[in-house]
């Protein structure tokens, strides 16, 4: 870890929390992520032994701490990993309306996608039922465009093969579409509207997918309006 060489707290933490992917890592932990295969997911492009590394360096600033479940090394935030919360929330607000540009090919991933929203939306719109609701997206790279989402007792599953169930609900959209709704560019409703997304299947489940299906946390904070932060200087105070 690089030292900047100054005392200021800013500076001192920084020096911490600025590396490459350490607050990516703290999002997926504060988004519910605790184990190793999960933060993967919601990170595909780091490698292991950069997240390996990376947590290593959490665990030792008092940031994390690594426990055991069933067999699997867990990772859960400690005190002061959790006061990052406001802090990672502010940062994704602010890059919502300030650091955002048009997504370009590299922006776009499904399985990010579907990920983040697999553990985003809301399992209880739709009740005790199981409902099944199949994606495809015919840009995306061969293997990633078919994924299913079945959302039983509470719980959401995703799967990228087909689950053998009933599909409910069969959503069809380019990647580019699917991602401006999750990021807060367009509503599902205009999308539907303008013929981008089509969405097939029951109808009574189909109206209530706007609700299921809301937007990213933190897109969603960043169209509010910023909280009012008072900063004052020494000699002001």
């Amino acid at each position: 870890m690089l030292s900047y060489g100054q005392f200021c707290p800013l500076a001192q933490s920084t020096q911490l929390l600025c590396e490459r992917w350490t607050l990516l890592v703290i999002r997926e932990l504060i988004a519910g992520s605790t184990r190793f295969s999960e933060l993967q997911r919601g990170l595909p492009l780091i490698s292991p032994t950069m997240l390996s590394r990376r947590l290593k360096t959490l665990e030792r600033a008092g940031v994390i701490r690594t426990g055991s479940e069933q067999g699997h090394s867990v990772y859960e935030l400690t005190e002061a990993g959790r006061e990052l919360r406001p802090v990672v929330e502010l940062l994704g607000a602010w890059g919502h309306r300030w650091a955002r540009s048009d997504l370009s090919e590299g922006d776009l991933d499904a399985g990010l996608l579907m990920w983040d929203m697999r553990r985003s939306i809301n399992p209880d719109v739709f009740g005790n039922r199981q409902v099944v609701v199949e994606f495809e997206y015919p840009d995306a790279p061969k293997g990633a465009r078919h994924w299913w989402l079945v959302a039983r007792e509470g719980e959401i599953d995703l799967c990228l093969h087909d689950p053998g169930h009933e599909v409910d609900l069969f959503v069809r959209s380019s990647l580019r579409a699917m991602t401006r709704v999750w990021i807060c560019e367009q509503t599902l409703n205009e999308a539907i509207g303008s013929g981008e997304i089509r969405v097939l299947g029951n109808p009574e489940l189909a109206g209530r997918l706007q609700d299921w299906l809301t937007a990213s946390p933190l897109s969603k904070l960043g169209t509010r309006p910023p909280p009012e932060v008072i900063w004052k200087s020494a000699n002001q105070a």
